[in-house]
């Protein structure tokens, strides 16, 4: 699979990318990430991407044009099925369903916006919007970077045990992972479940089953479709 990033910062993100599981599923060719220059796809001497919004405003606004030509240009390389992600504070949220998605197109155009965002027009040239979180960032560089990771990882070739992703949190539930625990058995007094000791797979299974419900009840309630606030108002 492919991921093409358009961004003003390309050196922010050449040293993230080449690490870990990508560092190494790149080196073996099981995805490939270009990243491009938005100033190269300029068309002026001083190699200008924003300007000031029309209507007034506090901040600067990204030029739409840059963008579609480096689009265009990337298109033109790439072949099969390619999505093209705006990465800003508007978009949608994004879920683990939408990695697992995208890790089977050929390809990704991931556009990075800075300033106050991008020309609103860019909506014609893109496929989705796509946001990491309700917070606003510098730019969209980081949520470039989670969204190659989280769809790589969901590539067959790029985890080395790829068993071993579904037991990430969302996996194929809106629940999250369950607690995990290595060596030494005790810490401090604070000691390892006894059943993960047992050896007793079937009740391993179903202990952590229980404990990934509880932690989801605990750290994440809306997702089970639960308001806190509520269910405290009403005692």
């Amino acid at each position: 699979m492919r991921f093409d990033i358009l961004t003003i910062f390309p050196e922010a993100l050449r040293e993230l990318l080449n690490i870990g599981i990508l560092g190494q599923a790149r080196a073996a060719g099981v995805i490939d990430v270009q990243l491009h220059d938005l100033r190269e796809y300029t068309d002026d001497p001083h190699r200008l991407v924003d300007d000031r919004p029309y209507g007034g405003g506090a901040g600067m606004l990204m030029k739409v044009e840059p963008f579609v030509r480096g689009i265009e240009a990337i298109r033109a390389e790439v072949d099969g099925d390619v999505r093209i992600l705006l990465l800003s504070p508007q978009g949608r949220a994004l879920k683990q369903s939408d990695a697992a998605s995208w890790a089977t197109l050929d390809g990704l155009i991931l556009l990075c916006g800075r300033y106050e965002g991008v020309d609103e027009r860019i909506t014609a040239f893109i496929d989705d919007e796509i946001s990491i979180g309700d917070y606003v960032l510098a730019g969209g560089e980081t949520a470039a970077a989670v969204v190659v990771e989280a769809t790589a990882r969901m590539t067959p070739g790029v985890v080395g045990k790829y068993d071993s992703i579904q037991s990430d949190s969302f996996y194929d539930k809106p629940r999250l992972g369950a607690p995990q625990y290595t060596r030494p058995p005790e810490f401090r007094g604070l000691k390892v479940p006894d059943v993960l000791l047992s050896g007793d797979h079937a009740k391993i299974d179903a202990f952590r089953e229980a404990e990934a419900w509880k932690k989801t009840m605990k750290n994440r309630p809306e997702l089970l479709g639960l308001n806190l606030e509520e269910m405290s108002d009403n005692g």
